[in-house]
């Protein structure tokens, strides 16, 4: 039984589960900031437990077939080096989870952040949407979008 539930979560398998696992997250924090489903669902600890889960099972899969982890901080000698590095789809599918974590908590800090200050639901939802697919663009636009609904600008809250 354990052996089947080892072969059938292969890097693919893990990298469609991570996409799809993470959309009824986002769903719920463009259409339902406010809830108390988001609030204690979305922006707890519970997607970044299983998040964590993925990550840490393709650190146990590549342990297991030996990956060279030390070599893992060549990417910062040069952008060749990281191009080299993403040609392992173990990387790459570790890379790939930590991008996906990264961006869901940022968007669940900009409902947090938004509610502060009252912001349109409706508004808030371009920048999400933008956050979900590329982060820091999506972060600056509610920057903008925070500015005018706080009326001042602050750069350490």
């Amino acid at each position: 039984m354990i052996e089947q539930i080892y072969t059938y979560f292969t890097i693919e398998t893990l990298y469609m589960w991570v996409n799809l696992g993470v959309l009824p997250f986002w769903f719920i924090l463009i259409f339902f900031p406010q809830s108390h489903l988001c609030r204690y669902f979305v922006t707890s600890i519970f997607p970044f437990f299983l998040l964590g889960g993925a990550y840490s099972f393709v650190l146990y899969k590549s342990y297991l077939i030996g990956y060279d982890f030390v070599g893992n901080f060549t990417l910062y000698l040069g952008i060749y080096e990281l191009s080299r590095l993403f040609e392992d789809n173990l990387y790459l599918m570790i890379f790939w989870t930590h991008f996906i974590a990264i961006n869901l908590f940022l968007g669940g800090w900009i409902v947090k952040d938004a509610q502060k200050f009252f912001i349109n639901k409706i508004l808030l939802a371009v920048p999400l949407i933008i956050t979900y697919l590329i982060g820091p663009i999506g972060l600056f636009i509610y920057w903008i979008i925070r500015i005018f609904y706080a009326k001042r600008m602050s750069l350490y809250e």
